[in-house]
Protein backbone atom coordinates (compact mmCIF):
# COMPACT_ATOMS: atom_id res chain seq x y z
CA UNK A 1 0.00 0.00 0.00
CA UNK A 2 1.51 3.30 -1.14
CA UNK A 3 -1.24 5.60 0.07
CA UNK A 4 -1.28 7.33 -3.32
CA UNK A 5 -4.72 8.53 -4.50
CA UNK A 6 -6.44 6.50 -7.19
CA UNK A 7 -7.23 7.90 -10.62
CA UNK A 8 -10.87 8.39 -9.62
CA UNK A 9 -9.83 10.22 -6.47
CA UNK A 10 -7.54 12.50 -8.46
CA UNK A 11 -10.30 13.23 -10.93
CA UNK A 12 -12.73 13.96 -8.12
CA UNK A 13 -10.30 16.37 -6.47
CA UNK A 14 -9.63 18.05 -9.82
CA UNK A 15 -13.37 18.53 -10.29
CA UNK A 16 -13.73 19.93 -6.78
CA UNK A 17 -10.96 22.43 -7.40
CA UNK A 18 -12.42 23.43 -10.76
CA UNK A 19 -15.78 24.09 -9.12
CA UNK A 20 -14.02 26.04 -6.37
CA UNK A 21 -12.23 28.29 -8.87
CA UNK A 22 -15.47 28.87 -10.75
CA UNK A 23 -17.34 29.72 -7.55
CA UNK A 24 -14.56 32.03 -6.38
CA UNK A 25 -14.60 33.94 -9.65
CA UNK A 26 -18.38 34.36 -9.50
CA UNK A 27 -18.34 35.32 -5.83
CA UNK A 28 -15.64 37.92 -6.52
CA UNK A 29 -17.60 39.32 -9.44
CA UNK A 30 -21.12 39.30 -8.01
CA UNK A 31 -20.84 38.58 -4.30
CA UNK A 32 -21.88 35.43 -2.48
CA UNK A 33 -25.48 36.47 -1.90
CA UNK A 34 -26.10 37.30 -5.55
CA UNK A 35 -24.60 34.05 -6.85
CA UNK A 36 -26.68 30.87 -6.96
CA UNK A 37 -25.61 27.24 -6.94
CA UNK A 38 -27.28 26.89 -10.35
CA UNK A 39 -25.04 29.63 -11.77
CA UNK A 40 -21.91 28.01 -10.34
CA UNK A 41 -22.88 24.64 -11.80
CA UNK A 42 -23.63 26.13 -15.21
CA UNK A 43 -20.34 28.05 -15.32
CA UNK A 44 -18.43 24.94 -14.22
CA UNK A 45 -20.08 22.82 -16.91
CA UNK A 46 -21.78 20.41 -14.52
CA UNK A 47 -25.35 19.65 -13.52
CA UNK A 48 -26.85 21.05 -10.35
CA UNK A 49 -27.20 17.50 -9.09
CA UNK A 50 -23.47 16.96 -9.58
CA UNK A 51 -22.74 20.22 -7.77
CA UNK A 52 -24.66 19.03 -4.72
CA UNK A 53 -22.81 15.72 -4.75
CA UNK A 54 -19.66 17.71 -4.05
CA UNK A 55 -21.00 20.53 -1.86
CA UNK A 56 -24.06 20.76 0.36
CA UNK A 57 -24.25 24.58 0.20
CA UNK A 58 -22.90 27.10 -2.29
CA UNK A 59 -20.65 28.78 0.30
CA UNK A 60 -18.65 25.59 0.76
CA UNK A 61 -17.85 25.46 -2.95
CA UNK A 62 -14.80 27.67 -2.35
CA UNK A 63 -13.50 25.53 0.53
CA UNK A 64 -11.00 23.58 -1.64
CA UNK A 65 -9.46 26.82 -2.85
CA UNK A 66 -9.23 28.24 0.66
CA UNK A 67 -7.82 24.96 1.96
CA UNK A 68 -5.13 24.59 -0.70
CA UNK A 69 -2.67 26.91 1.05
CA UNK A 70 -3.08 25.15 4.37
CA UNK A 71 -2.54 21.77 2.76
CA UNK A 72 0.62 23.03 1.08
CA UNK A 73 1.88 24.32 4.44
CA UNK A 74 1.30 20.97 6.13
CA UNK A 75 2.93 19.12 3.22
CA UNK A 76 6.00 21.39 3.32
CA UNK A 77 6.30 20.96 7.08
CA UNK A 78 6.09 17.18 6.71
CA UNK A 79 8.89 17.32 4.12
CA UNK A 80 11.15 19.53 6.28
CA UNK A 81 14.46 17.96 7.36
CA UNK A 82 14.02 16.02 10.58
CA UNK A 83 16.98 17.81 12.19
CA UNK A 84 15.56 21.28 11.47
CA UNK A 85 14.33 22.87 14.72
CA UNK A 86 10.55 22.81 14.90
CA UNK A 87 10.30 26.57 15.35
CA UNK A 88 12.29 27.16 12.17
CA UNK A 89 10.46 24.43 10.27
CA UNK A 90 7.08 25.96 11.12
CA UNK A 91 8.12 29.43 10.01
CA UNK A 92 9.87 28.32 6.82
CA UNK A 93 7.02 26.11 5.69
CA UNK A 94 4.41 28.76 6.52
CA UNK A 95 6.24 31.49 4.60
CA UNK A 96 6.81 29.17 1.63
CA UNK A 97 3.14 28.19 1.51
CA UNK A 98 2.11 31.86 1.51
CA UNK A 99 4.48 32.77 -1.32
CA UNK A 100 2.76 32.50 -4.73
CA UNK A 101 4.78 30.34 -7.10
CA UNK A 102 3.18 31.44 -10.37
CA UNK A 103 0.52 33.64 -11.96
CA UNK A 104 -2.22 31.16 -11.09
CA UNK A 105 -1.20 31.32 -7.43
CA UNK A 106 -1.22 35.13 -7.55
CA UNK A 107 -4.73 35.04 -8.98
CA UNK A 108 -5.78 32.63 -6.24
CA UNK A 109 -4.46 35.05 -3.62
CA UNK A 110 -6.54 37.87 -5.08
CA UNK A 111 -9.59 35.62 -4.98
CA UNK A 112 -8.78 34.72 -1.40
CA UNK A 113 -8.73 38.39 -0.43
CA UNK A 114 -12.14 38.94 -1.97
CA UNK A 115 -13.57 35.82 -0.31
CA UNK A 116 -12.24 36.71 3.14
CA UNK A 117 -13.90 40.10 2.93
CA UNK A 118 -17.35 38.52 2.60
CA UNK A 119 -18.87 37.70 6.02
CA UNK A 120 -21.13 35.06 4.44
CA UNK A 121 -18.05 32.87 4.06
CA UNK A 122 -16.95 33.09 7.70
CA UNK A 123 -18.33 29.64 8.50
CA UNK A 124 -16.57 28.04 5.54
CA UNK A 125 -13.33 29.79 6.47
CA UNK A 126 -13.52 28.53 10.05
CA UNK A 127 -14.19 24.95 8.91
CA UNK A 128 -11.23 25.11 6.53
CA UNK A 129 -8.93 26.11 9.36
CA UNK A 130 -10.31 23.44 11.66
CA UNK A 131 -9.32 20.89 9.05
CA UNK A 132 -5.88 22.45 8.68
CA UNK A 133 -5.40 22.30 12.43
CA UNK A 134 -6.13 18.57 12.52
CA UNK A 135 -3.70 17.84 9.68
CA UNK A 136 -1.04 20.01 11.30
CA UNK A 137 -1.46 18.24 14.63
CA UNK A 138 -0.80 14.89 12.95
CA UNK A 139 2.43 16.16 11.37
CA UNK A 140 3.60 17.79 14.61
CA UNK A 141 3.03 14.56 16.51
CA UNK A 142 5.36 12.78 14.08
CA UNK A 143 8.05 15.47 14.28
CA UNK A 144 8.02 15.79 18.04
CA UNK A 145 10.15 13.45 20.16
CA UNK A 146 8.63 10.44 21.87
CA UNK A 147 6.96 11.40 25.11
CA UNK A 148 5.96 14.89 23.96
CA UNK A 149 2.88 16.14 25.78
CA UNK A 150 -0.19 15.62 23.52
CA UNK A 151 -1.74 18.75 25.02
CA UNK A 152 1.26 20.84 23.98
CA UNK A 153 1.14 19.36 20.48
CA UNK A 154 -2.55 20.17 20.19
CA UNK A 155 -1.97 23.68 21.52
CA UNK A 156 0.88 24.26 19.07
CA UNK A 157 -1.25 23.10 16.13
CA UNK A 158 -4.18 25.30 17.17
CA UNK A 159 -2.00 28.34 17.80
CA UNK A 160 0.03 27.97 14.60
CA UNK A 161 -3.11 27.60 12.51
CA UNK A 162 -4.60 30.66 14.21
CA UNK A 163 -1.42 32.64 13.48
CA UNK A 164 -1.74 31.96 9.75
CA UNK A 165 -5.46 32.74 9.84
CA UNK A 166 -4.79 36.09 11.51
CA UNK A 167 -2.05 36.90 8.99
CA UNK A 168 -4.33 36.20 6.04
CA UNK A 169 -7.27 38.09 7.54
CA UNK A 170 -5.05 41.09 8.32
CA UNK A 171 -3.74 41.11 4.76
CA UNK A 172 -7.20 40.63 3.23
CA UNK A 173 -8.54 43.62 5.15
CA UNK A 174 -5.75 45.83 3.78
CA UNK A 175 -4.61 46.90 0.33
CA UNK A 176 -1.14 45.39 0.77
CA UNK A 177 0.36 43.55 -2.21
CA UNK A 178 0.51 39.78 -2.69
CA UNK A 179 4.28 39.88 -2.17
CA UNK A 180 6.58 42.22 -0.25
CA UNK A 181 5.88 44.28 2.87
CA UNK A 182 2.48 43.59 4.38
CA UNK A 183 1.94 40.55 2.18
CA UNK A 184 0.71 37.18 3.45
CA UNK A 185 4.21 35.69 3.67
CA UNK A 186 5.50 38.82 5.43
CA UNK A 187 2.70 38.82 8.01
CA UNK A 188 2.69 35.03 8.24
CA UNK A 189 6.39 34.92 9.08
CA UNK A 190 5.97 37.64 11.67
CA UNK A 191 2.97 35.93 13.29
CA UNK A 192 4.75 32.60 13.37
CA UNK A 193 7.86 34.08 15.01
CA UNK A 194 5.78 35.82 17.66
CA UNK A 195 3.80 32.68 18.32
CA UNK A 196 6.53 30.06 18.47
CA UNK A 197 8.65 32.20 20.78
CA UNK A 198 5.98 31.74 23.43
CA UNK A 199 5.32 28.01 23.05
CA UNK A 200 7.34 25.61 25.18
CA UNK A 201 7.15 22.97 22.46
CA UNK A 202 9.01 25.24 20.02
CA UNK A 203 10.91 27.60 22.30
CA UNK A 204 13.93 25.34 22.40
CA UNK A 205 14.78 25.89 18.76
Amino acid sequence: MTGRPTLNQRRREATRLDIARTAAALFAERGVEETTAEEIALAAGISLRTFYRYFSVKEDAVAPLLAAGGQRWVDLLAESPADLPLREALERSAVASLTPADDAAVEAMHWTRSLLRDPRLDGTWQRVHAGSEERLRTVLAVRCPDGADPLEIRLAAAAATAAIRVALEQWAASDAPVTGPGSPQDLGGRCMRELTAGLRLTAGG
